[in-house]
């Protein structure tokens, strides 16, 4: 039987917030933020995702737990129209670890990995192994059969509604080129054997389309 997200939180955080009604407060603020309207990808759909495929992979992780908690607070913060979008979810992580009982150390980690998604493209540490793997996975989803891919990228048009098509064309390919420009996209092997030539058809096949006038 599949676990609910409620849950798989509860279970997280039950053994380092001994505070029941900030663990639950939390959630409620989570939930709100990823059900918003304007959510259409960065929703809780995409965090049962992420989760999952950290369960998946758990036992190869130095700190799993560190790896989920960066994975629900990822994307807590999310407007079109801002550019800080990982530092304000990286304080919510914060705000919310000061009342844990890890130490300050492993509180800044989970920190660190949400700060890290902001530009997959950039250059990483060679020896962190959790964050190449807590970036893959986040972006697995390029790497997807092809309708599931072209839902996506509906989605994330839809996230960016407000902005007018000839703008959202010409910043979405320079994503798309950047992604593609990025060798290899994936940067562990598990995930770079089964999606780094299925991502690379996906984007291409997209800015394909922008090219000739939209999705």
């Amino acid at each position: 039987m599949a676990i609910t997200l409620e849950a798989q939180w509860h279970r997280l955080t039950g053994a380092i917030v001994p505070d029941a009604s900030l663990r639950q407060a939390t959630l409620a603020k989570l939930t709100k933020c990823y059900t918003a309207p304007e959510r259409h990808y960065h929703s809780l759909v995409h965090i049962q995702d992420l989760l999952q495929t950290i369960d998946q992979h758990a036992a190869r992780l130095h700190d799993a737990d560190v790896v989920r908690l960066a994975a629900w607070f990822h994307d807590a913060v999310y407007s079109s129209m801002r550019q800080d979008n990982e530092a304000r979810s990286a304080v919510l992580a914060r705000e919310f670890l000061r009342h844990s009982t890890w130490p300050a150390l492993r509180q800044e980690r989970v920190a660190y990995l949400i700060e890290r998604t902001k530009d997959h493209t950039l250059p990483q540490p060679a020896a962190d192994t959790d964050l190449h793997f807590f970036l893959d996975a986040d972006l697995q989803v390029l790497g997807r059969p092809e309708a599931e891919y072209w839902h996506y990228a509906r989605q994330i048009r839809q996230e960016y509604r407000l902005v007018p098509d000839f703008m959202y064309r010409s910043g979405r390919s320079k994503v798309l080129e950047k992604l593609l420009a990025s060798a290899p996209l994936y940067r562990t092997a598990a995930f770079r054997e089964r999606l780094e030539e299925p991502a690379r058809r996906n984007l291409r096949a997209e800015l394909l389309a922008w090219e000739q006038g939209g999705l």
